[in-house]
C-alpha cells in the first residue's frame, strides 16, 4: 500500500460485526494528516467515477444505489454536492427522504424508497432513507401510531423484524443487479455543536437551522444507540455500511469517492462491443458521410 492509499476496509462493517462508534475515530484522517496534503485527490476521485460512470450508462446493466445517513448537520448535503459534483447528471438522481407524507404513510414503509429506485445504467443517491424507519421512529416510537399499523403487529421485536425486511430488500436489489453502498457520517457530538453555532453566527447559513435540532441533539445518546444496532443488523456482502470519519468535511470526501470508486471497478464494467454487423453498418455511416456536402 502507498503512503497516500486509503484502507477503505477500516470503514467497512462486515457481516455479523457488533457495532460500538464509540470506536471508530470521528476525526480520523490517516493517510493524510491535513487537507493541504491530500491535495487533488478528491479531484482525481471525482475524474475516475466520471469515467466509470460512461460505462455504466453504456452497458446499461447495472443499478447503482449510494445511501447516505447521519446526525444533522454530519455534511451529508455537502458530501454528495462535492463527491458526485463530476457526474453526468443525466446518469444521476438525488432523493431526499422528508417526513413521510399521508399518502406515504398508507403503504408499507419500504414503499417511497422503492418509487424512487435507479434505473439500469444509473447512480441513485439516497439523502436518509428507509433506514429512518430503524432510527427517528425508534428514538420517538410515538410516530409508529403515524403509521397505522395494525395494533398486533407492533410487537416488540418490530426493529429486529424491519431490520430482516430492510435486508430481503437489498439483497432482492442486489440480485436484480443494484450496487447498493451505505455511508454513516460518523461526527463527534463537539463537532456536531461547532456546526449549530455556526449556522447561527453566519446569515448565509440561518436558513439551515431548526429549533427541533436542538431538541434532536438532546437524545443524542439514544440515536447513537439506534445507530449502533441498525449498524450491526443490516451490513451485509450485498449491502455494507461504511463508518466515514466526518470530524473533517474535505476527509469524508475523499473517504467515500475512495469506497465508490473501488465498488465501481469491482463491477467489470465495458463499454458495449460492436458487432461485425454493427461496424459494416458504422463503415457505410462513415461512407455516406465523407460523400455528404
Amino acid at each position: 500500500m502507498s503512503k497516500h492509499e486509503l484502507d477503505i476496509d477500516r470503514f467497512r462493517i462486515f457481516p455479523h460485526d457488533r457495532v460500538k462508534l464509540r470506536r471508530y475515530e470521528t476525526d480520523d484522517t490517516r493517510p493524510f494528516r491535513d487537507k493541504a496534503e491530500a491535495g487533488d485527490r478528491l479531484a482525481r476521485g471525482r475524474k475516475r467515477m466520471f469515467a466509470l460512470q460512461e460505462k455504466l450508462y453504456a452497458q446499461h446493466e447495472w443499478a447503482v444505489l449510494l445511501i447516505f445517513q447521519a446526525m444533522d448537520a454530519a455534511g451529508k448535503d455537502s458530501a454528495i454536492a462535492h463527491v458526485m459534483s463530476g457526474l453526468n447528471p443525466q446518469g444521476t438522481a438525488v432523493f431526499a427522504f422528508k417526513r413521510p407524507s399521508d399518502e406515504e404513510l398508507d403503504h408499507d414503509f419500504l414503499w417511497r424508497t422503492v418509487k424512487a429506485l435507479p434505473e439500469r445504467g444509473r447512480i441513485g443517491i439516497f439523502n436518509r432513507s428507509h433506514y429512518e424507519e430503524t432510527l427517528v421512529v425508534r428514538v420517538h416510537p410515538e410516530l409508529l401510531d403515524r403509521q397505522r399499523l395494525p395494533r398486533s403487529l407492533v410487537a416488540k421485536d418490530i426493529w429486529e423484524q424491519r431490520f430482516e425486511d430492510i435486508n430481503a430488500f437489498e439483497r432482492h436489489l442486489a440480485r436484480s443487479g443494484t450496487l447498493v453502498l451505505k455511508f454513516f457520517l460518523h461526527m463527534s457530538k463537539e463537532t456536531q455543536r461547532q456546526r449549530l453555532l455556526d449556522r447561527l453566527d453566519k446569515p448565509a447559513k440561518n436558513w439551515k437551522f431548526q429549533i427541533g435540532d436542538l431538541d434532536e441533539r438532546d437524545r443524542w445518546d439514544d440515536y447513537l444507540r439506534a445507530y449502533e444496532d441498525m449498524l450491526s443488523h443490516t451490513s451485509t456482502k450485498h449491502g455494507p455500511w461504511f463508518v466515514i470519519p466526518a470530524d473533517h468535511k474535505w476527509f469524508a470526501r475523499i473517504a467515500i469517492a475512495d469506497v465508490v470508486v473501488d465498488a465501481l471497478e469491482r463491477l467489470g464494467l465495458e463499454f458495449p462491443k460492436v458487432s461485425k454487423t454493427q461496424r459494416a453498418a458504422l463503415a457505410t455511416a462513415r461512407g455516406r458521410l465523407q460523400k455528404a456536402r
